[in-house]
């Protein structure tokens, strides 16, 4: 799912899906520092973009440059526009902004204020051949020249970075790139949509966001400069603010692509979405990773281990650039974070789980400061390592040569009889656990009412879930040792439905000891859900990962074929990646279900394209899942020797 956080260089530090502008509170540093100037670039097919451009003012800073340039290329806008307009922060974060830099934000292709026409995560053309083969590397190299040659006082070096959306830009810009870009941050950065990364994951279209990103994001008749700028679109006062209620009621997908009363008769972002159901061409040339090479820059890719819209993008980034850029500088740096959190929190909790720091502040201050210092400036820093990640359950940083980590064994966590889970392979010779799943009462996934998909869900308790028929669960006895599990996770599961097709949920879930205390201080992240009641601690089932398989994808992402009732099949998929310590006295939890709304759209469980369904193609159907020795289920995983 979609949400576009834009961390512009005008700082919209907050933008997306379910969210609107939030700028830091205002102050006079920008003004009093730095002048603005407006350009219009000109491409090489003659398209103009438009940027801001925040220059040093004399004697501002006790470095009087020259300075390298910063910037960040966005489909959010660049707001404020106007030479006399300044933003409470420029630069993504306030060391930068204080240390002095030359400030550079671009309207996208397309997008408010330029020029040309704007393409949904725009292909990379291999080949240009003309003037007219343009893309995002080529906007991006046509603009260096113009800043270079015009903009005063600049050292010749250039860096680029951007969240979500501009963390796409921040990629697509350094393919093939000007050898004046020095350092690049890609962040977040949307990378393969249809694999896990804001589209679909498992085939499974991620409905909750989707719907609700493209509310507010719309096309555009541009250039335009809006006034009182604002993007995403909050309930109304006589909307239900219950989603779940909401969207089931809509009925099958497709209503909300043509019905009114959702998206106003429609929106082609949206239609695109949700009409390419299989791996066609639609979603191929949109696969980023396919074109990282010409990569010239130092690069640090940043994710979040919750972040619940582009978490696998910063790892496909990540091995697409060492794969085809031998020797680049390549640094992967993923914290406890939700999407774009570690530039507008401090990071130091998620809902009701703690991390014991203000991972956030020491990221901006002690990673990503001297990133840009030290390849852009040549002072305050020195390289990375090949990763830098965090380590949930033990909340401690960790740094390796490699990612996933060398030493790291892999292991399985079995399906046994009686809901355990256990790293010892079933010795049964049958063995299943069966559930009904019923498209029309699915398994919601979060307890509370909400009006947005809140990101706290990656991190949220999980023991509503573990109460209901339609959903196994397995469950380790006590740790006696720390078991720390690294890189991607592997579902590998023998199933058979009644259905001609059906969706299996897994989720690997940490078990907290009964006589875990309850954090002091926390409260919820979404004020609309939280209750007077504080939290219990012990017993709490934390989300680690989960993720949704549709099993007519099992064999092809293009031809996708039906189940046949009765018959046992693998479904095999791959999870995006953790860094979790399950602790000493926790439990090690799996739970398999057949539906998770309204975050993942509704099988109907008859094998058909999903968003034509009608309401009596929406059946019931019996699911079962083996764990006998010649038929096991259970994830495969990468555990680190202790």
């Amino acid at each position: 799912m979609r949400i576009r956080l834009g961390l512009v260089v005008v700082c919209l530090s907050a933008v997306g899906r379910g969210m609107s502008a939030q700028a830091p509170a205002a102050d006079n540093f920008v003004k009093s520092h730095y002048a603005k100037y407006e350009y219009r670039i000109p491409m090489r097919d003659g398209v103009k973009l438009f940027a801001s451009v925040y220059v040093p003012q004399v004697g501002a800073f006790e470095d009087v440059g020259p300075y390298p340039f910063l910037m960040t290329r966005t489909p959010y806008s660049c707001a404020p526009y106007g030479e006399d307009k300044f933003p409470a922060q420029v630069g993504p974060s306030r060391e930068l902004m204080e240390s002095g830099y030359i400030f550079v934000c671009e309207d996208a292709r397309g997008r408010t204020a330029s020029e040309g026409v704007f393409q949904e995560m725009n292909p990379h053309i291999d080949e240009k051949k003309s003037a007219e083969d343009v893309d995002e590397s080529s906007d991006m190299y046509d603009t260096v020249e113009f800043l270079l040659k015009h903009v005063p006082n600049n050292n010749g070096k250039v860096g680029i970075t951007g969240i979500s959306y501009p963390g796409f830009y921040t990629s697509a810009s350094i393919i093939d790139s000007h050898p004046a870009i020095k350092a690049a941050s890609p962040q977040a950065p949307m990378t393969d949509l249809f694999f896990n990364d804001d589209g679909y994951h498992g085939g499974a279209f991620m409905l909750g966001a989707n719907y609700g990103f493209y509310r507010g994001f719309r096309p555009q008749k541009n250039p335009v400069i809006p006034a009182g700028l604002r993007f995403g679109a909050e309930p109304s006062a006589s909307e239900n603010p219950d989603t779940y209620a909401t969207l089931l009621a809509a009925g099958p997908t497709g209503n909300l692509d043509t019905g009114k009363e959702y998206l106003n008769g429609g929106n082609w972002l949206f239609h695109d979405q949700v009409s390419h159901t299989t791996y066609d061409d639609y979603w191929k040339k949109r696969d980023l990773s396919r074109h990282m090479k010409g990569i010239h820059t130092a690069v640090m890719t940043v994710g979040g281990w919750f972040d619940a819209e582009d978490l696998s993008g910063p790892f496909k980034t990540f091995h697409a650039i060492d794969e085809f850029n031998p020797g680049a500088v390549n640094t992967l740096v993923i914290g406890p974070w939700t999407h774009g959190g570690w530039s507008r929190t401090d990071g130091d909790h998620l809902g009701d789980v703690t991390f014991n720091a203000k991972t956030s502040l020491f990221y901006r201050a002690k990673i990503e400061y001297p990133f840009f210092e030290f390849y852009l400036k040549g002072v305050h820093g020195g390289p990375m390592p090949k990763a830098y990640v965090f380590e949930t359950g033990s909340n401690v940083w960790k740094t390796y040569d490699a990612w996933p980590p060398k030493p790291a064994v892999k292991k399985t966590l079995y399906f046994r009889a009686g809901g355990k889970l256990s790293f010892d392979a079933p010795t049964q010779k049958s063995g299943v656990d069966e559930y009904v799943s019923d498209p029309m009462h699915p398994v919601p996934f979060v307890e509370y009412p909400t009006s947005t998909i809140p990101q706290r869900y990656m991190a949220d308790d999980q023991r509503f879930a573990a109460k209901r028929p339609d959903v196994l669960v397995y469950e380790s006895e006590p740790l006696t040792e720390d078991v720390t599990i690294v890189g991607p996770v592997r579902p590998k599961l023998k199933v058979a439905s009644t259905g001609t097709d059906s969706d299996f949920v897994v989720k690997l879930i940490d078990v907290y000891p009964y006589d875990y205390p309850n954090a002091a201080g926390i409260e919820a992240a979404n004020k609309r859900i939280t209750s007077a009641a504080p939290v219990v601690m012990g017993g709490y089932q934390q989300l680690v990962r989960g993720e949704p398989m549709r099993a007519k994808f099992r064999d092809s992402w293009e031809k996708p074929t039906p189940l046949v009732p009765g018959k046992m099949v693998s479904v095999n998929a791959e999870m995006p990646d953790i860094n979790h310590t399950f602790r000493t006295g926790h439990r090690i939890m799996v739970q398999v279900q057949s539906s998770w709304f309204p975050l993942v759209d509704r099988n109907p469980q008859t094998f058909m394209d999903i968003p034509l369904a009608k309401p009596e193609q929406f059946v019931k159907a019996t699911e079962s899942v083996y764990r006998s020795a010649g038929a096991a289920s259970g994830i495969e995983v990468l555990v680190m020797p202790q």
